[in-house]
């Protein structure tokens, strides 16, 4: 009876606990799936309310639609920098931009300070934005701090300058810049050999999922290969496979039959107890038998 009593009691206690992990389970996908959706609208509008208060003021009353609604227009600012820097582009590609951008560079490389933090910017926005630039292309693994321990890094460039010539005796180098972990923008810049720097597959999207989640998100290394595999076997059976060499047909000639007092050819000895005897027809028998009575 004792016995009885328990497993009635455990019955209502191990329901809980299966309807309380399902709850945990739906929240925790709620969660999964809600905030990376929160969270990118929040820093988007962020974003877009950022520009908006830099360069609404800038905008004259009379074309600024703030003045003439009773609510904010969210995005005008955004839409009138990204037109300013089309159109600011467009005049530096002309030869009077680049007469008056030259006459700029030309006020700023007098000034002491200033000249050394616009060099410095300029190089750097040249470098990311160029469109031939090849910076941040590859991913590798480098041993760092020390032996055994291998660190995500992004490939930026080969060594050029004065590090190059310097390290002349270490061979190859090349440029590797290596992130931290959750912040991706801040990090360390390595010379390397290039024989220490192994190349890896994933992008640099992906190698900076990696480094943003701990190593919790990992790139599907695995079906990528897979669908390498699955495209390179189609390719070979697309392709077109040799003729094979078309071979002889046999010489089917019909032997013709010997007329009468024609020799017959004599057939060779190993055909002839092959070949089964020829039958004579009656009819041919006869007439040369009354030939031979004539």
């Amino acid at each position: 009876m004792r016995g009885e009593k328990n497993t009635g009691e455990e019955k209502p206690h191990k329901r809980h606990s299966r309807a309380g992990l399902r709850l945990r389970s739906y929240f925790l996908t709620g969660i999964v799936v809600a905030a990376p959706i929160g969270i990118t609208v929040y820093l988007t509008w962020t974003f877009i309310a950022w520009v908006d208060a830099w360069v609404k003021p800038l905008v004259p009353r009379a074309y600024n639609p703030d003045n003439y609604l009773p609510f904010s227009v969210p995005g005008f600012g955004l839409i009138v920098a990204i037109l300013a820097l089309t159109l600011l582009g467009f005049l530096t590609a002309n030869l009077v931009g680049r007469t008056i951008v030259s006459w700029g560079e030309i006020l700023l490389e007098r000034m002491p300070l200033v000249r050394n933090l616009y060099r410095a910017l300029k190089q750097i926005f040249a470098t990311v934005l160029s469109q031939s630039s090849r910076s941040f292309q590859q991913v590798g693994l480098i041993e760092y701090p020390r032996r055994g321990l291998w660190a995500l890094v992004f490939i930026a460039t080969e060594a050029k300058g004065e590090v190059s010539v310097r390290l002349e005796e270490a061979g190859e180098t090349m440029a590797v810049f290596l992130p931290t972990t959750p912040n991706p923008t801040s990090g360390f810049l390595l010379f390397v050999p290039v024989q220490d720097v192994i190349l890896l597959d994933m992008t640099v999207e992906e190698a900076a999922k990696l480094v943003v989640s701990a190593g919790l998100v990992s790139p599907e290394y695995q079906s990528r290969t897979r669908q390498l595999a699955a495209a390179a076997k189609a390719e070979e059976e697309d392709a077109p496979q040799p003729e094979a060499p078309a071979q002889a047909e046999p010489d089917t000639e019909p032997q013709r039959e010997p007329q009468d007092g024609e020799p017959q050819e004599r057939a060779p000895e190993g055909a002839a107890e092959k070949a089964p005897a020829r039958k004579r027809a009656p009819g041919r028998r006869r007439r040369r038998s009354r030939e031979a009575a004539e």
